[in-house]
């Protein structure tokens, strides 16, 4: 299940909700009566725009401060209707000498990943209704726990209150060390997308996203 580090399933997301806007000459006029957008375009519209604005932000700021940017990640599983769950993170390198820490709650980079569904999913017990979402782990001995958490502002800092939903995930151990910090999403059934984690000699799997 390779990763797709680059920004297509944002894009063409991004260009299935917008309108037919190219019809349109620069001078055109549309009246109120001709626009139209459902509950669910406008939240697509929102989640979008946060994303998207959050791209733009997080590397100025990270250039002004002088630290070095991450290498971006990218996954996206594509369910039978068509709909998209985006994963976009941080490609740590992996180094032996600075474990993550046990019982804490974590993010590659320091900075929290970021989920974008096109549908709404059922996460464990809990509904994700279409749109953005910040993800964090627990790393364990045993399993890592997955934090999806409501809050998506750019530069806020973690917020326990927040949370939707934790979920355990297994995690067993690598032959071979993974040198960079990477999530990979499978479509495993229709309607259900499987999410993995590798990395060093650390493996978390097991975690499924049910399209309802």
């Amino acid at each position: 299940m390779p990763a797709r580090n680059n920004h297509s399933g944002i894009r063409s997301a991004y260009a299935r909700m917008l309108p037919d806007m190219q019809a349109l000459g620069p001078d055109a006029v549309v009246s109120s009566d001709q626009v139209r957008f459902t509950g669910e375009q406008v939240m697509r519209w929102l989640a979008m725009s946060i994303i998207l604005l959050s791209e733009l932000i997080f590397p100025l700021a990270m250039h002004a401060q002088g630290a070095p940017e991450a290498e971006q990640g990218v996954t996206v599983c594509t369910f039978v209707d068509g709909k998209e769950l985006t994963v976009r993170y941080n490609r740590v390198p992996y180094d032996p000498k600075k474990e993550v820490p046990l019982g804490k709650v974590w993010a590659p980079g320091d900075s929290p990943m970021s989920v974008f569904t096109e549908t709404p999913l059922r996460v464990g017990n809990a509904e994700l209704p279409v749109g953005a979402y910040n993800m964090f782990f627990i790393p364990g001995r045993d399993n890592w726990t997955l934090i999806i958490n409501r809050n998506v502002t750019a530069g806020s800092m973690y917020d326990e209150k927040q949370d939707i939903v934790r979920i355990p995930m297994p995690t067993g151990k690598l032959p071979q060390p993974e040198k960079v910090f990477s999530i990979y999403l499978g479509h495993i059934a229709p309607k259900r997308c499987e999410m993995r984690v590798d990395f060093g000699r650390s493996r978390a799997d097991g975690m499924e996203f049910d399209e309802k």
